[in-house]
């Protein structure tokens, strides 16, 4: 029987760059990342975890809001790493600025919520982390070949792995994709490409598993209506101090706003937000403080 040689971890790099609008009002006032989840900030839960892992050498590539995040330096001595074209590119340029620190490399996002820990100090390959979807997902599903290696990754499907979680970089793959990225980085239609659409132009050279996680190991939160599903003190208190004085202003207490949709300019950025209190529609425009 052959052994699977294993692969010591280098570092993590996790990706904090994004606005993610659609978790409005909150990320307005606070970066995403920065979110206390069940006690605990979602990045430096991350962090710790990582950590106690025996992952030392971290990176946070950041953009919105990088100012909040200067903190993190004194109190986990990670490395900050700022992505200036964070509001004009999308993610792919998170890992060009970190692109020649990248070897053995977990890839994560600063968002996502890990129920157990899911690091290690060491890991068999390259490969990115899925959970199984019960009927139809709008997520983007794998599918995989006999030795579990990704061959093909399709926005939707049904009764199907999906991407959601930490990745892990091996040198090779490292390597190899830093390469196409630096080819390609001038290109015109690069520009709103995820790394993962990269990726997949590319599936058949660069070399990924799918590791399967249960449904309740990993989460993420794409609005406060979904955190609040998770986390029921935001319910009441939802620590914004917009939706505070919203909810003073309507007579109402913080529960009674629901059903949050971000509101976005021509250009992409966020300017407001929708919301529905006791059956009415409302309207919040970013620093009016108005709401109609």
């Amino acid at each position: 029987m052959r052994i699977q040689k294993m692969i010591k971890v280098d570092n993590a790099v996790i990706l904090a760059a994004g606005a993610s609008s659609r978790f409005a009002p909150l990320s307005y006032e606070r970066h995403k990342a920065l979110i206390e989840v069940k006690g605990e900030v979602l990045i430096e839960r991350q962090i710790r975890q990582l950590r106690e892992a025996g992952v030392k050498d971290i990176y946070v590539v950041t953009g919105y809001k990088s100012e909040q995040f200067s903190y993190l330096v004194e109190k986990f001595g990670v490395k900050l790493v700022h992505n200036s074209e964070y509001a004009t590119r999308n993610n792919h340029s998170s890992i060009h600025v970190v692109r020649d620190v990248l070897s053995n490399s977990y890839i994560c996002s600063a968002d996502n919520y890990f129920a157990e820990n899911p690091f290690n100090d060491a890991e068999e390959g390259a490969f990115y982390s899925g959970i199984y979807a019960d009927g139809y997902t709008k997520e983007w599903c794998m599918e995989t070949n006999q030795d579990g290696y990704i061959t093909e990754v399709k926005i939707g499907g049904n009764d199907a792995w999906y991407m959601l979680g930490h990745v892990f970089w091996d040198e090779k793959f490292s390597k190899r994709f830093t390469e196409i990225l630096e080819q390609s980085y001038n290109a015109p239609d690069i520009v709103d490409k995820l790394w993962e659409d990269i990726y997949i132009e590319h599936i058949q050279e660069l070399k990924m598993k799918l590791k399967k996680y249960d449904a309740d190991y990993i989460f993420e939160f794409d609005t406060l209506d979904e955190l609040r599903e998770f986390d029921e003190s935001y319910v009441r208190d939802t620590r914004s101090s917009i939706l505070k004085d919203i909810a003073e202003s309507l007579g109402v207490n913080e529960a009674e706003l629901k059903d949050f949709q971000a509101v976005k300019a021509v250009d992409n950025r966020a300017t407001g937000f929708k919301f529905v209190c006791k059956g009415k529609g409302y309207t919040y425009e970013y620093g009016s403080d108005k709401f109609i």
